[in-house]
């Protein structure tokens, strides 16, 4: 506000930035997963917990020959890429063909 005018100074919330360009995944898909190690990750929340012992099952049933790991976040709001987390998780992702990310929300 300026002086006694009731006058105010609007400023836009936006900051100027340089945009990122979008691109697509770099990773192939896998079409068969027999024989493929499926890592399983749970997010800290206990739904998904629950979650992803359910698309294995139904994985196994289409799958037979499927094998699955766990990895389970070890704190909320906490990165896996960050310093305490950074070699176990990437020790995890080396043991496995491909992904499947289970959110509890």
């Amino acid at each position: 506000m300026s002086g006694d005018s009731m006058q105010y100074e609007v400023l836009s919330p936006w900051a100027e930035a340089d945009p990122v360009p979008m691109k697509g995944l770099t990773a192939s898909r896998q079409t068969d997963l027999n024989g493929k190690k499926i890592g399983m990750f749970c997010n800290i929340k206990q739904a998904s917990h629950r979650i992803a012992p359910v698309v294995e099952r139904r994985l196994k049933e289409r799958f037979p020959s499927a094998e699955f790991s766990y990895y389970r976040g070890k704190a909320f709001s906490v990165s896996e890429m960050e310093p305490q987390n950074i070699d176990n998780f990437n020790k995890w992702i080396d043991e496995v063909d491909t992904v499947i990310l289970a959110v509890g929300d």
